[in-house]
């Protein structure tokens, strides 16, 4: 009996090996999240999951129950005459339908409820009266770089490398933006992935609700040293997010814009660096694309149109922006001529002349028989004239 289930125990392990080692190509980060967001994103993919297997399970059963009952061979219910049943037409149908369905009312609602963009209820906040008015969200500034991770802490004044730490229980606001190419912002403990785009801004709002050490990184591939754009996620509590802001400004170094632009030339597996201070203008100059000396940023060449005539920079109307004189774009599509009477065409350029009695034919009188009259170009037929 013993043998039995030793060997019982050997086969379940070969059995389970391709799904261990299929596995551990994932990130178990995924399924283990430290914050509220993360945790509604993992039991998405199990509730998914969940539904999808409501289809696939049954069917790889009735695949085998189908083959056996309905065979050829001596006991089965072998039927070359089939042709259609009604039953199981609808169970085939019917099941994929409401599957469809629900993860259909899933993914809408959950595409609402975890908008990057929406503020977290103070629900999701672990500790926090939810009666109470919301705290104001930390601010965090990320720049995703070649190939490497700036985080800039407005509030706090300081600046880092690779490194991001979080106070427990306090809600985060990141500003998300790219220096020179399309990256994407993954932190899987915390909260999913959001792009980040040269010359845009995204916001992410999340919160750790529990200690973490893990690691995030970049999920878009963008040359050479993305393999090693990744960065450290520390959350802790209050007293050691103070302690570490204390020592960050102990550091030596200020990212200035001399410092910025050594910082920005493409390099990898940059060790984490802090900065004791941040220039407070930085992260606007980086989105609007005018860190450089001389270059103009968006926000002045925006305020340049609207000076020179223009309407508000982001007034979308017909001609708005355009400089004074230049608003040439009708308000309504215009009717053609063809539905007006002549005399709503009044005159022009473009109105017909009166046609010339005296000028040759063809000129002036399209409708003119004489357009039919070939003798000028036939010399037979001009010499038989004659």
């Amino acid at each position: 009996m013993h043998k039995i289930s030793s060997a019982a125990a050997r086969l379940k392990g070969i059995l389970l090996l391709p799904l261990v080692l299929a596995l551990s190509a994932c990130q178990y980060a995924v399924f283990n999240p430290a914050g509220d967001v993360a945790r509604q994103q993992r039991d998405l993919i199990y509730i998914s999951t969940g539904l999808m297997l409501l289809i696939i399970v049954p069917v790889l059963i009735l695949i085998v129950v189908f083959a056996w009952r309905y065979r050829k061979d001596k006991g089965g219910t072998y039927d070359p005459e089939f042709d259609h049943s009604t039953s199981l037409e609808l169970v085939i149908w019917s099941a994929p339908l409401l599957i469809i369905i629900m993860l259909g009312a899933l993914t809408w609602s959950s595409t609402h409820l975890l908008d990057p963009f929406r503020p977290l209820d103070p629900r999701q906040i672990a500790g926090q009266d939810a009666s109470a008015p919301a705290e104001k969200p930390m601010r965090v500034q990320v720049v995703s770089m070649d190939w490497k991770w700036l985080f800039i802490y407005p509030d706090q004044g300081i600046a880092t490398v690779n490194e991001l730490v979080l106070p427990v229980n306090r809600q985060v606001r990141f500003d998300i933006t790219s220096t020179n190419m399309m990256n994407t912002f993954y932190a899987p403990t915390l909260a999913g992935m959001i792009y980040a785009m040269p010359g845009m801004q995204s916001t992410l709002h999340a919160v750790l609700n529990r200690p973490v050490v893990s690691e995030g990184f970049s999920g878009n591939y963008s040359g050479a040293g993305f393999s090693d754009m990744k960065f450290r996620i520390q959350g802790v509590d209050q007293a050691k997010f103070d302690q570490w802001v204390a020592q960050a400004k102990g550091s030596r170094g200020t990212l200035d814009l001399p410092t910025y632009m050594k910082l920005v030339k493409p390099s990898e597996k940059v060790p984490a660096i802090r900065f004791a201070g941040a220039d407070p203008d930085l992260f606007r100059r980086i989105l609007e694309r005018c860190v450089e000396p001389g270059k103009p940023c968006m926000s002045d060449v925006m305020k340049h149109d609207q000076a020179a005539g223009g309407g508000h920079p982001y007034d979308m109307r017909p001609g708005a922006g355009m400089p004074a004189g230049r608003q040439s774009i009708p308000d309504r599509k215009p009717e053609g001529a063809i539905f007006k009477s002549p005399s709503e065409k009044g005159k022009g350029e473009s109105v017909t002349k009166k046609s010339d009695p005296n000028a040759a034919p063809g000129t002036t009188q399209p409708g003119s028989p004489q357009n039919r009259n070939m003798t000028a170009v036939d010399r037979d037929a001009s010499a038989a004239t004659a």
